[in-house]
């Protein structure tokens, strides 16, 4: 099995709202990331630290996590699983730019 027979379905899951967020784990993030991204209505951010976490919830209101498992180790994945988990959508002048973003996709 490939990386885009995970992630394409489970951002696809998200889109359609049957889930609210998913993360998904490849070798670098990378690719699961770029499979995510493809999928209309998806904010995939590839993280491997905890304020990269905090502020893609914060400020892309990221609907999908990627990350590395051969890059980061297992404490510092459940850091950021958490941070991004737990951390709200600050709004305001982000709002407008994930509506350009959303406007976008849209052409």
């Amino acid at each position: 099995m490939d990386y885009p027979d995970i992630a394409f379905p489970a951002a696809e899951a998200v889109a359609s709202g049957e889930f609210d967020r998913g993360i998904l784990i490849c070798g670098t993030g990378i690719g699961v990331s770029i499979c995510a991204n493809k999928v209309r209505g998806i904010r995939c951010a590839l993280c491997g630290d905890v304020l990269s976490a905090e502020l893609t919830r914060q400020h892309n209101d990221s609907n999908m996590l990627a990350m590395g498992g051969r890059i980061i180790g297992i404490e510092t994945a459940k850091a950021i699983v958490k941070t991004w988990l737990c951390t709200e959508f600050a709004g305001g002048r982000h709002e407008r730019r994930i509506g350009k973003i959303s406007d976008y996709e849209c052409r």
